[in-house]
């Protein structure tokens, strides 16, 4: 298992802290230090079943600095882009099972899950 966080954030913590209570092994991935490529942003939205505006921090872009487009496929690699840059846009956490099973983990029900697929 894989879990994307920022650990100052508490929503990641608490993932963690119910991976960690499963006893399922896992890594960690400091995104803000180590953050993805756009290949890796677009797998795991391949397997989010979702678009980049999906999981973007929308409301973080204004303190960042940073002006989002249309949410359009015209734009989508733009957006990827701007996540790349400035990876605080992405929704944290997000964990990754063994079996590819993937969530953004921020409410009880997408970390049962996930840990289920673990």
């Amino acid at each position: 298992m894989e879990i994307w966080l920022n650990p100052a954030c508490s929503k990641c913590r608490t993932a963690v802290s119910e991976v960690e209570a499963s006893g399922k092994e896992y890594v960690v991935r400091r995104y803000l230090e180590q953050p993805p490529t756009v290949a890796e942003l677009e797998d795991v939205l391949a397997r989010l079943g979702l678009e980049p505006w999906d999981i973007a921090r929308t409301g973080d872009a204004k303190k960042l600095g940073v002006t989002l487009p249309a949410k359009d496929a015209e734009h989508r690699h733009t957006w990827l882009e701007a996540m790349v840059d400035q990876p605080r846009l992405i929704q944290r956490p997000i964990i990754t099972a063994s079996d590819g099973t993937t969530v953004v983990g921020r409410d009880p029900d997408s970390l049962a899950r996930v840990i289920d697929a673990g």
